[in-house]
């Protein structure tokens, strides 16, 4: 890494008045992402638009979303997997592996023997405990430069044509080190996500994957189940026809890429099971209040949401701008 730089010809500075980040006083030489969609493209725009990075190297599977990242500027070099792409790992600062967490054990594996002495690998999957057992079983002497982290952004778009540098901005960034995780590294990465315009938690593997499996993915397996079932109806189309604000605001993440959330289902299977149990007893419950007609009991229970609702609207950047 070298001394901080500029923003990059051509590029302009972040928006909203605040001063450039750079990597607490250090710049990025060379940051290899592994998956240029909406979260790895988003990042390299991010760290691009502060000047914490000189060079972004991106591979992916599709060719077409490689052409997209390339033309948009969000990497300067781009490789398919299919091509000798572990060459550019060895002298690599960061490396970034953004792609659905089904895919990454094969891609540590490949990582792992060609990566630098120095090369800080991070990962932006939205489960943890399967990628912290992939590392385990790839990285060996590398796995201290190993940081499992998941920024807490997104929307129902994928792919390159979808990045944004502001995607992070007012977000949570979670990284879950290991107990043989060099700090070092860990502080890379935590300014990394802190460049993108995140702030940074800390936790386990085990607690984050309890928590968003109730926050984050139970809601996605509902908006797709909704969906499904609306769907398959013989009478579809009236339905779809009909619907307004309230299925658009309720759906709209059932829109989000189908490989990837089939993979954090199953890799948090577990957890989601447990969140799904809980939601199922919840709507018995509702059930039996609406067929026993009981509109004090039922008004109680929702009265009680919409209050918790209000609370969370209240305190929280995402609530507020609603992205």
């Amino acid at each position: 890494m070298s001394a901080p730089a500029g923003p990059p010809q051509g590029r302009a500075a972040p928006s909203g008045g605040g001063e450039q980040s750079s990597l607490r006083g250090e710049t990025i030489r060379k940051l290899v992402v592994v998956g240029v969609g909406l979260i790895g493209g988003s990042a390299a725009l991010a760290l691009k638009a502060r000047g914490a990075v000189e060079s972004v190297i991106g591979v992916g599977r599709s060719q077409p979303n490689l052409d997209e990242a390339l033309a948009r500027g969000i990497v300067d070099r781009a490789l398919p997997l299919s091509a000798r792409w572990t060459a550019e790992l060895a002298d690599a600062d960061v490396v970034l592996v953004a792609a659905p967490v089904a895919q990454y054990a094969a891609l540590f594996a490949a990582i792992a023997p060609a990566v630098g002495p120095h090369t800080i690998v991070t990962d932006a999957g939205s489960t943890k405990q399967d990628v912290v057992s992939a590392a385990r079983a790839a990285f060996g002497d590398a796995l201290p430069r190993f940081v499992p982290a998941h920024p807490i952004a997104g929307s129902e778009h994928s792919g390159a044509s979808a990045a944004t540098a502001t995607l992070y901005a007012e977000r949570t960034a979670v990284v879950t080190p290991l107990p043989e995780t060099d700090a070092g590294a860990v502080a890379t990465v935590r300014a990394l996500w802190e460049t993108c315009g995140a702030s940074v938690a800390v936790m386990d593997a085990a607690t984050h994957d309890r928590i968003f499996a109730a926050v984050s993915h139970l809601p996605h397996m509902l908006a797709f189940a909704l969906v499904a079932e609306l769907a398959a109806r013989p009478d579809a189309a009236l339905y779809f026809t009909h619907a307004a604000s309230g299925f658009r605001d309720f759906t709209r993440i059932a829109g989000s890429s189908p490989e990837m959330w089939r993979d954090i289902a199953i890799a948090n299977r577990d957890a989601l099971g447990r969140e799904i149990a809980a939601f199922r007893a919840t709507l018995d419950r509702m059930a039996a209040l609406v067929a026993a007609g009981d509109g004090a009991a039922l008004e109680a229970l929702l009265a009680e949401a919409s209050a918790a609702r209000r609370r969370w609207a209240q305190s929280s950047p995402v609530a507020r701008t609603g992205q």
